[in-house]
Parts: C-alpha cells; sequence; structure tokens
C-alpha cells in the first residue's frame, strides 16, 4: 500500500490482478484493461483451475493459492510476488467469500498501487483521494446504510447486554445445581 497517500496513478506497466470473486467480473476487467493498456503485463493470483478467458498467458504469469498449502510456501509467495516490483494490485471485492485472507495481505505487502473492484465491475484506488468512497464501500457491506442501518446499529446494542444475561443465566443455574449437592 505505497500509494495510499499520493492520489497519482503509476503507469499500468505491471499489473497483479488478484482473483478474488467470480471470474466473470474478472473477466469483463480484463478485456477492458487490455483495451485501454494494451502494453500492459499482468501477472494473475487465483484459487481457480484454468485461465480467465481474456487472460494472455503470453504476457504474464498464472500463480494458483493452492500451490502454496503451507506457511513456509506461501512466503516464498509473497518473495516471488514483490520482487515483480508492480506498479498496480487490482483485487475483487464482490461481497463472495474467496480468498478473503489472501487479498488483504497481498494488498499490505506488496508496495503498489491499489484498486479495488466491487460486482458491478466499477473500481476506485484504495488511497486518501477517495476515502468517501472507500468509507461508503466499507458501511454498505457492514450493512451500515440505508434500513438495515439501524436494525444492525440495534442488534450491535443490545449484543452486550443479551451477553451478560446470557452470562448471569449460566451463573445462576450452576450456582444453585452447585448449592444442591452440598
Amino acid at each position: 500500500m505505497r500509494y495510499f497517500i499520493r492520489r497519482r496513478v503509476p503507469p499500468f506497466s505491471r499489473i497483479l490482478l488478484v482473483e478474488s470473486g467470480s471470474r466473470g467480473l474478472f473477466e469483463e476487467l480484463l478485456k477492458g484493461l487490455y483495451d485501454v493498456h494494451p502494453d500492459m503485463r499482468a501477472d494473475l493470483v487465483t484459487c481457480y483451475a484454468g485461465e480467465p478467458r481474456n487472460f494472455r498467458t503470453d504476457r504474464g504469469c498464472v500463480y494458483r493459492v493452492t500451490d502454496y498449502p503451507n506457511r513456509g510456501e506461501r512466503k516464498k509467495l509473497y518473495r516471488i510476488l514483490a520482487d515483480n516490483h508492480y506498479t498496480i494490485v487490482g483485487i475483487i471485492c464482490s461481497d463472495e467469500p474467496i480468498m478473503t485472507k489472501w487479498k488483504w495481505v497481498l494488498a499490505v505487502r506488496l508496495p503498489a498501487k491499489i484498486f479495488i473492484l466491487n460486482e458491478n465491475v466499477d473500481y476506485f484506488w484504495l488511497d486518501r483521494g477517495h476515502l468517501s468512497n472507500i468509507r461508503h464501500f466499507v458501511f454498505f457491506r457492514g450493512g451500515l446504510t440505508g434500513a438495515g442501518a439501524v436494525r444492525t446499529l440495534t442488534r450491535l446494542a443490545v449484543f452486550p447486554l443479551a451477553l451478560l444475561y446470557l452470562i448471569l443465566y449460566a451463573a445462576t443455574v450452576h450456582l444453585r445445581r452447585k448449592l444442591r449437592t452440598l
């Protein structure tokens, strides 16, 4: 996340795409990226078998997370990716729990500008210039926008009280049981 402070977008010369969502979204993104940046070299981190429809294997490598099952091999992958000196990392955040830990670890570890792609194939840059978009995205994913906000906030407020009630109830039941055995 090297470019979080700066709003400047680096060139699309070397890009890493993290396929952490629907393959259809990714194929749409690739088509548009190759149209706008024809000289771009893109690598792919994925959990799916095979390559996406529009991915150019002559200009990029595919890294499968299933090939790196343990911690030591994952560190090796992180080193390989860091040595590739990517200028941009693209991450899919489409409300699907696919490669969640992988995408955020890569976002933090790689010194590149990051863009987030949502389920509508819209994207925004992860930098200080787009904090309002990031805030709205987080609130929307957390259920804190629209009519669902009241329900979510009520659940958050009631949770400690419900937890306290359950702990007191369990303590009372166990204490009564203990007193009966004496």
